[in-house]
């Protein structure tokens, strides 16, 4: 019988008549266990226990609150291995991707820990004598975290850390492919010692739970990561309650590669961007866009690098997983008819595997000839697809690159300085990588897209993504003798 785990409200653990059950895809006879359905009344019972929260969590001082975030990443840190397996039984990475997202999500923890040392307001020069001008940053309120499967630690935990540190309280609702992973990341911050009601973590449907998450009076911020409808459809139900939205919503990344590049690099960037996590990242490399001088070398190259490729269990030595469920695999195979029947010529086709376990496996695929106008080269597929597309100029490359409806992170593999400056200044995109893959952020720097990719508000991680949890109160006071 498989384990049935719990919502956590107001620090106790709810559980329910109605269940739906994660099973592991890349043994798709495991079932990872049972988790509650939650509905409105689950959803209004989070709200209620974050909304009762907030005061004292509010008053208590921010150093306090970033030594609980401190003592979280020191436990993460002592149970990484067992987090790590856990994350490829349930998600799918290899054990290598997992260890390094657990490690990522430990020092996303310390970072926002130090922060709570930070956060400050700021004197001004006042207009008269005997007065004081200052500002004093103060929480935000009641927010609410909506995060996808693909990285179910790291993302949420650089949108708790900050949430937290700042003195939100929060209802956290993950995607239900992911959700133990999530499920003990709040149990361990319940175990750093957060206090009752500051976290509340509901398991459930979008539409069930997280449309009450959107509208509710009480929420005064939403943090969603996931695809452009989705979060289309939150910005505008958020919209008649005047809370706030930040939003990541995916891209169509590409990875310019020119004629002076170190070819090994080069090949190397794109299948680590392409391939690494079975191409399910919002920064994945899915485009390369190639100048024609090495187009011929670069190509082979990468094909026999995707070739090498071993998929399967990640608890097993491969180099790439399966995808996450049925849905995605099934997505995957579609676009690479999709491809084929657009004209695009198919080096290496993607076809289903079968490994010494029933899972979703699938082998890469990498494409030539492919055009901007493409479906291949427009929609996001989040699958082990790589399309080449070639170019004979850095201009008609930035071209090809921008001719998308997604701006998240954009590459270019060059030697020549004025090259990455001028990319650097007309891509469209709001993260830009000179010879580093499309995929990996620093936890200092604040991460967002343009167009499509986010709702181009507030940035997440490093100090900024403060911002997003805070408001600013401009202080007056005078002291006349």
């Amino acid at each position: 019988m498989a384990e049935k785990f719990y919502h956590l409200i107001n620090g106790e653990k709810v559980t329910s008549d109605d269940w739906f059950e994660r099973r592991n895809p890349a043994n798709t006879s495991e079932v990872v266990g049972l988790f509650p359905k939650g509905n409105q009344e689950t959803a209004r019972q989070a709200l209620e226990s974050a909304e009762a929260a907030f005061p004292k969590w509010a008053a208590t001082p921010p150093p306090a609150r970033g030594e609980i975030l401190n003592r979280a990443a020191e436990i993460i840190h002592q149970r990484l291995d067992e987090l790590a397996e856990l994350m490829t039984r349930e998600e799918g990475k290899t054990i290598a991707e997992s260890r390094a997202e657990v490690a990522r999500t430990r020092d996303i923890f310390r970072y926002y820990s130090a922060e709570g040392r930070r956060i400050s307001g700021e004197t001004l020069p006042a207009d008269k004598e005997k007065s004081i001008l200052f500002t004093r940053r103060e929480p935000l309120g009641v927010v609410s975290i909506i995060t996808p499967w693909n990285f179910p630690m790291a993302i949420p935990a650089w949108k708790l850390g900050p949430a937290l540190v700042a003195g939100c309280t929060v209802v956290f609702k993950p995607a239900s492919l992911a959700p133990l992973c999530a499920l003990r990341l709040a149990e361990i911050l319940h175990e750093a010692g957060l206090p009752p009601g500051v976290l509340n973590f509901i398991t459930g449907s979008g539409r069930e739970v997280g449309d009450l998450l959107v509208t509710s009076p009480s929420v005064r911020g939403i943090s969603f990561t996931g695809s452009y409808p989705v979060g289309h459809r939150i910005h505008q139900m958020a919209a008649p309650g005047m809370a706030r939205t930040q939003l990541e919503m995916g891209g169509k990344n590409p990875l310019v590669v020119l004629d002076d590049a170190d070819l090994k690099l080069a090949v190397n960037l794109a299948a680590v961007g392409g391939f690494g996590l079975t191409g399910q990242a919002c920064t994945a490399t899915s485009r390369v866009i190639v100048q024609r001088g090495i187009l011929p070398e670069f190509s082979g190259q990468l094909v026999e690098r995707a070739r090498s490729i071993v998929v399967g269990n990640g608890l097993e030595g491969a180099h790439m997983g399966p995808a996450v469920d049925e849905a995605q695999l099934q997505t995957d195979l579609e676009y690479i008819d999709i491809g084929q029947s657009e004209g695009a010529k198919a080096l290496l086709v993607g076809s289903p595997l079968k490994g010494s376990t029933p899972g979703f496996f699938v082998s890469p695929t990498v494409f030539t000839e492919v055009y901007p106008k493409m479906r291949v080269a427009q929609e996001e597929i989040f699958g082990p697809v790589i399309s080449i597309m070639p170019v004979d100029t850095i201009e008609e490359a930035i071209s090809y690159a921008n001719q998308i409806e997604f701006g998240l992170s954009a590459g270019l593999v060059t030697n020549n300085l004025h090259h990455a400056l001028l990319f650097a200044e007309q891509i469209e995109a709001g993260v830009v990588k000179i010879n580093q893959t499309t995929g990996g952020v620093a936890i200092q720097a604040p991460f967002g897209g343009f167009k499509k990719s986010s709702s181009n508000t507030f940035r997440e991680q490093g100090k900024t993504a403060i911002d997003f949890y805070s408001r600013t109160k401009s202080v007056y006071i005078d002291y006349p003798a």
